[in-house]
């Protein structure tokens, strides 16, 4: 796909770092910000579509590589602490489901999170040659990770069905974790997809990050499993109230409103730093690539 689309339409009164959810209130805006606000949509979407065809077009499996890493990293784990070690109170029967409710959206995140960082490097030449907002960049790859998250729900069905784990009340929540997420995602690759552009090293520490980060994350636990004098610190992370409410759908001792209301917060927060970060280095970031 080329990118003439992307380009039609001249950016001028689009902010820089419009979120992709900034189409809320349209009603009352003026004609001018609803037609920009379409305009920037369009764009992203045509964006999104070309990175999955991209990414699977010259794949023989295509869209089972999103889901061969979850599975294959869920079978070994299931093994480990079920087959090999007494797991004891880590996580709740049956344990594959509790691995997959949280593995999915773990790929998401990270998959998201790491490919920010080159999210400006990699497309450098269109970038300056264009004038779409360029946090539609970060945009892109949250959207695409979110599709494929997405098209992985099919795959925790069958593994649902298979093992007779019950559905509850709380699926009606996935949407509050599916905006949490792609606003948290979105958020920190405003702050690192142009910090990486000045600083190259902050890639591989990103990586560094984000394995520190899976462990320390109930991924292969839950919080309920970690002390109490940890429970106050595993809630500052964003991810223990997401991954909740993935889990309560099936596990609904793992809602913790107390973990949620913090995901809100601090996802708030990353959000309002990115936004900032991006806004003071925008111009910066073009002259350097």
């Amino acid at each position: 796909m080329t990118d003439a689309h992307p380009t039609a339409q001249p950016e001028r009164t689009q902010p820089a770092t419009t979120p992709p959810s900034a189409a809320a209130g349209l009603a009352s805006a003026p004609p001018a910000a609803r037609g920009s606000a379409r305009r920037y949509r369009q764009a992203l979407w045509l964006l999104t579509v070309r990175d999955l065809r991209v990414r699977y077009s010259t794949s023989a499996l295509g869209y089972f590589w999103s889901i061969l890493d979850p599975l294959v990293m869920s079978a070994i784990y299931w093994f480990v602490f079920t087959q090999v070690f007494h797991r004891g109170k880590v996580g709740e029967e049956p344990y594959i489901v509790f691995l997959l409710t949280a593995l999915l959206p773990w790929m998401w995140f990270t998959g998201g999170v790491s490919d920010s960082t080159r999210a400006f490097i990699k497309e450098a030449k269109l970038i300056r040659s264009t004038t779409i907002p360029r946090s539609i960049w970060v945009a892109r790859i949250d959207a695409s990770k979110a599709i494929e998250f997405l098209l992985s729900i099919p795959v925790l069905a069958v593994f649902v069905i298979a093992t007779g784990a019950h559905l509850h009340w709380q699926v009606v929540l996935w949407p509050l974790a599916i905006v949490l997420q792609a606003t948290l995602v979105y958020g920190l690759g405003l702050i690192v997809a142009p910090l990486v552009v000045f600083f190259r090293d902050l890639e591989r520490a990103v990586k560094l990050v984000l394995r520190f980060l899976f462990y320390a994350s109930p991924i292969i636990y839950g919080t309920q499993a970690l002390p109490k004098a940890l429970h106050d610190i595993a809630a500052i992370n964003p991810l223990s109230g997401i991954f909740g409410i993935y889990r309560s759908a099936f596990f609904p001792s793992q809602l913790d409103w107390k973990e949620v209301l913090a995901s809100v917060v601090v996802t708030g927060i990353v959000l309002v730093v990115g936004v900032v970060v991006f806004r003071r280095s925008e111009h910066r970031v073009l002259k350097e690539l």
